[in-house]
């Protein structure tokens, strides 16, 4: 999760959230690099007194920084779209979970289970135990296992909301009556938290999202366990 005064990016916990952030990387270079170029251009400009007369009427400099930019774009749109297109691959997903938001928590539905569901709640200040988040820690967590695909059904009962989770490179929004799905692959074992990311009302910073990641053997013990409670 993010710390304070943190700078960059989330750790990635999952293959797509690895691509965006060597995406930002690459195109944060490219803006840096046209940053330093145009502010050398403007203090040379101003300060040096000599002027080129090639400079002001040249046929082949209006040609570079026409060609240039065209080529700087394509460079940052080639990346972008593949990454676009890896974000709407779902291959045979192990595990489907249906994600409905109301105002103001959200409920998991495990289609493959028989009876497998819940609603996560937000935990009150108040009950938060040490080492707990405010804000970010819920009474029922979304258990996945880790190292396998899992495909997120999105919708809403009321009004707008987003399911997002930055660690996983996660963000889907749910609209009432629309059915949209997302997937993803977490790497590693963990907790990932995420909040609404669509304003839904008075309580729209109080229905966070906590993934907890395990493995395939645990997750198999968590659901028989949760199953048999029901």
């Amino acid at each position: 999760m993010a710390h304070p005064s943190q700078l960059g990016l989330q750790d990635a916990a999952s293959p797509v959230m690895e691509e965006l952030i060597h995406f930002h990387d690459h195109a944060l270079m490219i803006v840096f690099l046209i940053s330093t170029l145009v502010l050398y251009t403007i203090v040379a400009m101003v300060s040096i007194k000599l002027t080129n007369k090639y400079i002001l009427d040249s046929q082949e400099i209006e040609i570079v920084w026409t060609i240039l930019p065209a080529v700087i774009l394509i460079m940052i749109a080639l990346p972008s779209l593949r990454i676009l297109y890896l974000m709407d691959e779902i291959n045979d997903p192990h595990l489907t979970i249906k994600a409905m938001g109301h105002q103001w928590y959200w409920s998991y539905e495990y289609t493959d289970y028989e009876d497998l569901g819940f609603d996560s709640y937000m935990i009150p200040t108040q009950d938060l135990t040490p080492g707990q988040f405010r804000l970010l820690e819920t009474d029922h967590r979304m258990v996945v296992p880790m190292e396998s695909p899992v495909r997120v059904l999105v919708s809403a009962e009321d009004v707008l909301h987003s399911w997002a989770v930055p660690a996983l490179g996660v963000k889907m929004d749910a609209v009432p009556g629309r059915l949209n799905q997302t997937a993803f692959i977490a790497s590693r074992p963990g907790v990932f938290y995420g909040q609404c990311s669509e304003i839904c009302g008075a309580n729209h910073s109080f229905m966070p999202i906590v993934v907890e990641a395990v493995p395939l053997e645990h997750f198999e013990n968590w659901s028989s366990l949760m199953i048999e409670d029901a």
